[in-house]
């Protein structure tokens, strides 16, 4: 499934059912679908083999956790700024079940900023997580096409065969694999 500013779940309300807790390092206990979160620790260990300590920051959200995200950082910035770094509730990737935010063990201050890029944890994931089943949602320079700014940390789980798929056709997002139109706005 595809969600973005385009295409929203359905129902907006979604629940997965089959919500696991990786076992993982973390800041806020995630939780994922369940062969996402195997797939998680997979790469988690796959990481540490190579002296990398990946840490996840968040990861399933609700419907009403979405809310309350979008509408803090509303408060914060106002709604066009909201609206270029989260999705609405309902329309939220992270709300699928499939998507987890990773943040950097060694400069746990960049998590949540594009300095995260730079870090060990940053560069090992750009490289190696295509082989885990895990793709960028917003890369740099497709901002146009997903509406949200360039999240070096937001990995969404599409399964080794698609992930792999994606690294070798070069394909930056899932809207131009498929060939759906952009969606920098909701529709």
């Amino acid at each position: 499934m595809v969600v973005d500013k385009r295409r929203s779940l359905k129902p907006l309300t979604f629940v997965p059912p089959d919500l696991v807790a990786p076992q993982v390092r973390h800041t806020n206990a995630p939780l994922l679908r369940k062969e996402a979160a195997a797939a998680v620790e997979r790469m988690f260990a796959g990481a540490a083999a190579q002296g990398v300590r990946l840490v996840s920051t968040s990861a399933y959200r609700s419907y009403d956790a979405q809310k309350q995200v979008f509408a803090a950082d509303t408060a914060q910035g106002g709604a066009a700024y909201a609206n270029t770094i989260d999705m609405r509730p309902g329309y939220s990737e992270h709300q699928t079940g499939w998507a987890i935010d990773i943040g950097s063990s060694t400069r746990p201050a960049v998590d949540f900023d594009v300095r995260m890029a730079d870090t060990p944890e940053g560069k090992w994931l750009a490289t190696n997580a295509w082989q885990y089943g895990f793709h960028l949602s917003y890369p740099k320079g497709r901002e146009s096409m997903t509406g949200i700014l360039y999240e070096p940390w937001h990995f969404r789980y599409v399964a080794v065969a698609l992930a792999t798929e994606l690294h070798r056709t070069g394909a930056q997002t899932l809207q131009e694999f498929f060939g759906l139109p952009a969606s920098p706005n909701y529709g």
